[in-house]
């Protein structure tokens, strides 16, 4: 993931804040055995201390790779929205002529990955998994040896990711004029489609924190 100076984390509370805001989706990336592609899996995700915690289906592809390779990448984006070229286009710029763009959050986490097997273990991890999903405990105890889950624990296996790197990018034209800014916030909020009110917000909260863009 390529990052300008103007888009990268203010500071680790800044992805760290974003992350827990909801932010519980994400992509698994794993290389591919020789001589085949990447397998990339969508997959929610727990944030466990300095881990994320995962669990998949034990017939997935993606354990036969991890075997050979734990090294992998996963990445969560969101508050993305198209910014059409009339709204970037500069003063003095004939709207036609602005350039478009792509604004969007994203954070990558580069991992070392420990299979999860051992019955106990697994059911540990569901249950850090469940504290953050269902947090009001409307489910079953989550036991080896009690059902729904203790039948159903043969069938996945867990995934430990140890976080060794962080990438974080706010991409939302810090470097352009506080006005220019202000304006596309407003427009995107206007235009209310897909994720514009949530790109509309993160705009404006880092140009709250930026103000005018400074090398």
């Amino acid at each position: 993931m390529f990052i300008q100076p103007w888009d990268a984390a203010l500071d680790d509370a800044e992805w760290r804040t974003w992350i827990a805001d909801g932010h519980d989706f994400g992509l698994l990336s794993v290389n591919g055995l020789l001589g085949q592609a990447p397998i990339v899996v969508p997959t929610h995700f727990t944030v466990d201390n300095a881990d994320l915690l995962i669990h998949l289906a034990r017939p997935h592809p993606v354990w036969k790779t991890i075997e050979v390779d734990p090294n992998v990448t996963f990445t969560v984006t969101g508050a993305y929205a198209f910014v059409p070229g009339p709204w970037r286009a500069g003063p003095g710029t004939p709207p036609t002529d602005g350039v478009p763009t792509s604004y969007y959050a994203a954070v990558q986490f580069t991992c070392q990955a420990t299979i999860v097997d051992d019955p106990e273990a697994k059911a540990e991890l569901l249950r850090r998994q469940m504290t953050h999903f269902q947090p009001d405990g409307d489910h079953a105890p989550i036991e080896v040896d009690r059902p729904p889950y203790g039948r159903m624990l043969p069938g996945i296996r867990g995934l430990r990711l140890a976080v060794t790197e962080v990438r974080a990018k706010f991409k939302y034209d810090d470097h352009k004029p506080v006005e220019q800014r202000t304006d596309t916030a407003r427009r995107l909020t206007e235009r209310g489609t897909g994720l514009d009110g949530p790109t509309a917000n993160q705009q404006l909260r880092r140009l709250e924190r930026i103000g005018t863009w400074k090398p």
